[in-house]
C-alpha cells in the first residue's frame, strides 16, 4: 500500500510539473496574432559615431488585419519606425530601428513594439558590437 500511495503521488507531481511546462511556453498574445522573422538581430561591428539600421520583418499569422500602434526604444540612440498601414492576414510588415552608436563595447537594445487591441507589448532585440 505504501508503494501505491508514493507511485500516486509522483505520478500527480510528474502530471503537475509537466503541466506547468507546457503552460510556460509563449504565453504573449503577440505570437498568437504575428510571427517574426527574427526576434533579435546582430548588426556585427560598427564604428563609433556610425548609425546602423536593422529590419525586423513580421508577418501576420491571424485571420484578421494587424496594426502596429507604437514601437519604442530602451535609449534615445536607438530610433524604431514602423509599417503604419494595417498588415491584411498572410502580409508582412515591419519594424525598422536605427541605432546611432554612442558607446564602446558590446550593445543590446531593446524596442518594444504594441499592436493595437493587444495589451502586451513584443520585445526585439538589436545587438552587436562598437569599436572606436
Amino acid at each position: 500500500m505504501k508503494k501505491f500511495i508514493l507511485s500516486l503521488f509522483a505520478s500527480m507531481f510528474l502530471a503537475t510539473a509537466l503541466f506547468a511546462q507546457a503552460q510556460s511556453g509563449s504565453t504573449n498574445p503577440v505570437d498568437a496574432k504575428v510571427k517574426f522573422k527574427n526576434e533579435t538581430i546582430d548588426f556585427g561591428t560598427t564604428k563609433l559615431n556610425k548609425a546602423v539600421t536593422v529590419n525586423f520583418e513580421f508577418t501576420n499569422t491571424s485571420k484578421e488585419p494587424v496594426l502596429v500602434e507604437t514601437a519604442r526604444a530602451s535609449c534615445g540612440c536607438t530610433q524604431p519606425t514602423w509599417t503604419v498601414e494595417p498588415v491584411l492576414p498572410g502580409k508582412t510588415g515591419k519594424i525598422t530601428a536605427t541605432y546611432s552608436a554612442n558607446g564602446v563595447g558590446q550593445q543590446r537594445k531593446t524596442i518594444w513594439v504594441k499592436f493595437k487591441g493587444i495589451d502586451s507589448d513584443k520585445e526585439l532585440y538589436l545587438t552587436g558590437k562598437v569599436e572606436n
